[in-house]
C-alpha cells in the first residue's frame, strides 16, 4: 500500500514539476518554453519586422525595435534590381547579370521630358533573336490595345469587338509623331505609364524593354515599307544592325541610366494612349478626366 502512494505521490510530483517548466519565463541564460505554443510566436529575430513580444528573447522592446531597424548593407553586397557585376554578351553588350537597372528618371513630366531628350540610342543591337522576343513581349502586353500593326487598333478598341468601351484611343505608333519620337520617350512610357495605361516595369526586364522597342520600330518600319531588321535599319539613325553592331556598343548609354538613383516603379510617368501632352493622339478628355496612353 505504501509503495502504491509512492508511486502515485511520484507521479503527480512529475506532473506538476512537467506543468511548471513547460510554463516557464525565459531569463537571460534560458529562452523558457510555452507549452503547445502551435507556432504562435515566432521567436527568430527578422530584419525590417517589429513583432516583438512578452516571451521574445532579444532583449527588451526597445532593444527588439533597434534591431528591427533597416540597417547599411554588408559592403559588396548589390541590392536587388540593381546592376552589379554585368557579362559581355555576343556583340559586347553590358548585360546586368540579374536582367534589371535602376532607372534614372523619375516619374514626373519633367523627367519624361529629360528622359527623352538623354535617351536616344538603344543599347541592344537589332538582331533577329531579339526581334523574334520583342514581337512576343509586344504581342502579349501591348499589342490588345496598340494593335497587332502599332496601328491603335487593338481588341480593345476594335471596332469589331461589341464589347470594346476603352476610354482613349490607343497611341498610333505608325504616326510621324512616333516614328520621329527617341527611345527615351518608348522606355520611359515602359516604365512607368500613364494615365489609362500602367507602368510594366515590373512585367518587363531590362532587355525585354529594349527588345520590346525595336519591335515597334519594325512595325513602324513595316508600314512604311523601310527595313529595320539585323542586317540594315533605314527608319531611322540609332537603330544600330547587330551585323554590323560594333563593339563595346551601348555601354555608355548602359552607364548612363544605370545609375542607381531612382528604382523604375510607378504609374503616373509615361505610357498612355492620346495624342497632346496628356493624351498624344487620344479623344479629348476633361483635365478631370485624364484617361490615355502616350509612348
Amino acid at each position: 500500500m505504501n509503495k502504491s502512494n509512492n508511486i502515485v505521490t511520484l507521479l503527480v510530483a512529475l506532473f506538476f514539476l512537467a506543468s511548471v517548466v513547460a510554463c516557464s519565463g525565459p531569463d537571460a541564460n534560458d529562452p523558457g518554453t510555452e507549452y503547445m505554443p502551435d507556432m504562435g510566436h515566432s521567436i527568430a529575430y527578422e530584419a525590417n519586422h517589429y513583432d516583438y513580444y512578452a516571451k521574445n528573447t532579444w532583449g527588451s522592446a526597445e532593444d527588439y525595435h533597434k534591431m528591427a531597424q533597416p540597417r547599411k548593407p554588408v559592403k559588396g553586397t548589390i541590392p536587388r534590381g540593381y546592376a552589379g557585376h554585368v557579362a559581355p554578351s555576343e556583340n559586347d553588350v553590358a548585360i546586368p547579370a540579374n536582367g534589371s537597372v535602376p532607372y534614372y528618371y523619375a516619374d514626373t513630366e519633367e523627367e519624361r521630358t529629360r528622359a527623352m531628350t538623354e535617351i536616344q540610342v538603344n543599347p541592344f543591337p537589332i538582331t533577329e533573336a531579339g526581334l523574334a522576343v520583342g514581337k512576343n513581349l509586344y504581342e502579349i502586353n501591348c499589342g490588345i490595345c496598340h494593335g497587332a500593326k502599332g496601328d491603335g487598333n487593338g481588341w480593345l478598341v476594335d471596332e469589331n469587338n461589341f464589347n470594346a468601351k476603352y476610354p482613349a484611343q490607343p497611341a498610333i505608333f505608325t504616326t510621324d509623331e512616333f516614328v520621329n519620337a527617341t527611345e527615351g520617350r518608348y522606355y520611359h512610357s515602359i516604365m512607368y505609364g500613364k494615365n489609362v495605361m500602367g507602368g510594366y516595369s515590373d512585367k518587363l526586364s531590362y532587355e525585354e524593354r529594349w527588345q520590346v522597342i525595336h519591335y515597334i520600330r519594325s512595325l513602324q518600319a513595316k508600314d512604311r515599307k523601310l527595313a529595320y531588321s539585323q542586317e540594315t535599319n533605314t527608319l531611322n539613325a540609332v537603330g544600330v544592325p547587330g551585323g554590323v553592331a560594333p563593339k563595346g556598343m551601348g555601354k555608355t548609354h548602359m552607364a548612363k541610366i544605370e545609375v542607381p538613383m531612382l528604382d523604375g516603379h510607378g504609374h503616373d510617368g509615361d505610357g498612355g494612349h492620346g495624342g497632346s501632352d496628356d493624351h498624344d493622339g487620344g479623344h479629348d478628355h476633361s483635365d478631370d478626366d485624364d484617361h490615355g496612353h502616350d509612348h
